[in-house]
């Protein structure tokens, strides 16, 4: 008893530790640091135990990780939804529960490996076995790429450069290959436990060497001039007829702030439009004779619909002089926000939420042509997924942006965990992005990951900048997931190893 009371609390810290390696994004106290030990008492508890109760003990470490992490949503249940507290905890719990079975299959693989080779071969294994997980669990059932241990270094700009070669994934195959040795100096003999640890050294110091040398170099010029609106409008008034005239006198005083050629184009966010545009001549009209006075372009996100099919569209539209000249919609839709997976099964619970919609999702990365260059917008969420962002790239993207409405989540730590992902993409191809938030956080990030410009949550106001476009193709933006893919096949053979050897 005493033994498991010394495990459960120890892998409790742990998780409790991670999630204090990303809460805190964008405050003056950083805790990112956190990240680099804090997976250090899951992975020694593995490689003590057999992998059914490995598995139990890193899913409890993860779990407590992941639901600190995602702590955020129980504030939108709690406010949107009609589950009575304490239950608007479920949801939260259930997701963190299923993003700690990741975790957990992790532990028990190391401890089988333990078993079966050795806790030598565990350990070297675990962050190949991690990056694995981190990429099934964004992918699988439409996947949830949410708190990737990358994503904790987003602010130390000279440790995430190298996802422009590898994308997130090895920015987190780092954090866990340190994790990995100081569990080695905890578990194995000495002198192999300080082979470990200058192994890590090596490899932490290779990755912040190229993350100088890439910061030494010449930035591309500023080519571009964008400006965001960020209205600050909270989330009950948005869709509220009463407030249709305010909402569009907020949006249009904004950006009329930006002036004559002020900007070659600006920036609405999601679903800005509190009717659906397509649907509303007399805001159309205005925002052509807006583009008309601005001598600008005007992106500017709206509910949709078809008139072919009853369903929703969650769309971002360009607006010129001439009226919507090109539009995307949205592709990655948010289950149970935008859509009910198994809607036959469990579609009645719509009725539990303000925020359940039924929406269509789009069928291509649509790239707009410019000027001033060409460029890709990603909605909401969309972000987070490395490879749907990597599309727009490739197919000519030379800036990026996202419109998002993160006003459902209040001023919880969930705006800041979002912004804090977006980092990592402009790095993975070098490219500017540009972030129009609702109620924030909107901000500029350059190609070196850097937030040169922000506005924080519920700040009313515009961002205007110049930026750079996209000169060049990165490793990641020719090949992809490339080292995801990697860590897979090591992860399998690895795996394949352990079977082929008997006795265990």
């Amino acid at each position: 008893m005493q033994r498991r009371l010394v495990h459960a609390g120890a892998v409790v810290a742990g998780g409790g530790v991670l999630a204090h390696a990303f809460s805190s994004a964008f405050v003056p106290l950083e805790w990112d640091g956190l990240a680099w030990f804090g997976l250090v008492p899951m992975l020694v508890i593995a490689l003590r135990c057999r992998a059914r109760a490995a598995f139990g003990w890193v899913w409890l470490g993860a779990f407590v990780f992941f639901l600190g992490l995602l702590r955020w949503l129980n504030f939108t249940f709690r406010t949107y939804t009609a589950i009575p507290w304490p239950l608007t905890w479920g949801p939260t719990m259930l997701l963190a529960g299923y993003c700690a079975l990741w975790a957990g299959a992790v532990g028990a693989v190391m401890a089988w490996l333990r078993w079966r080779l050795s806790p030598g071969w565990a350990l070297v294994s675990a962050p190949f076995l991690w990056v694995a997980a981190e990429w099934g669990r964004g992918h699988l059932m439409g996947g949830f790429p949410w708190g990737l241990l990358g994503y904790s270094q987003h602010a130390r700009l000279p440790i995430i450069q190298i996802a422009e070669l590898t994308g997130v994934y090895g920015v987190s195959f780092v954090v866990v290959a340190v994790n990995a040795a100081i569990a080695a100096g905890v578990v194995l003999p000495l002198r192999t436990g300080l082979v470990s640890l200058g192994l890590a050294g090596m490899l932490v110091a290779a990755a912040l060497g190229f993350g100088a040398w890439r910061l030494g170099q010449s930035a591309a010029p500023p080519e571009a001039t964008i400006a965001v609106m960020q209205p600050s409008i909270p989330q009950p008034l948005k869709w509220d007829d009463r407030f249709t005239a305010m909402t569009l006198g907020v949006y249009f005083t904004l950006s009329r702030s930006v002036g004559v050629n002020g900007a070659d184009l600006i920036v609405w966010p999601e679903t800005a439009s509190p009717t659906v545009l397509r649907q509303d001549p007399g805001l159309l009209a205005a925002l052509k004779m807006l583009a008309t006075a601005l001598d600008t372009r005007l992106m500017i996100g709206s509910i949709d619909v078809d008139d072919a099919s009853p369903r929703y569209r969650n769309t971002a539209f360009l607006v010129t002089d001439r009226g919507i000249e090109d539009r995307y919609d949205k592709m990655h839709l948010v289950p149970f926000g935008e859509y009910v997976p198994l809607a036959n099964v469990i579609g009645f619970i719509r009725g539990w939420a303000q925020f359940i919609s039924d929406m269509e999702p789009g069928s291509r990365a649509a790239v707009f042509p410019g000027p001033p260059a060409p460029f890709g917008v990603v909605i909401c969420y969309e972000g987070i997924f490395p490879e749907l962002f990597r599309e727009f790239v490739r197919d000519g993207a030379r800036f990026m942006i996202n419109m998002t409405n993160d006003a459902w989540f209040g001023r919880t730590t969930g705006p800041a965990q979002h912004l804090a992902m977006y980092p990592l993409r402009a790095v993975e191809h070098r490219v500017a992005l540009v972030r129009a938030a609702n109620t924030g956080i909107s901000a500029f990030i350059a190609p070196t990951g850097a937030v040169t410009r922000r506005l924080g949550l519920f700040e009313r106001g515009i961002l205007v900048d110049r930026i750079p476009l996209r000169h060049v193709r990165t490793l990641y933006t020719r090949l992809g997931d490339w080292f995801a893919y990697l860590a897979l096949v090591i992860s399998g053979a690895v795996v394949a190893a352990g079977f082929s050897r008997r006795g265990a």
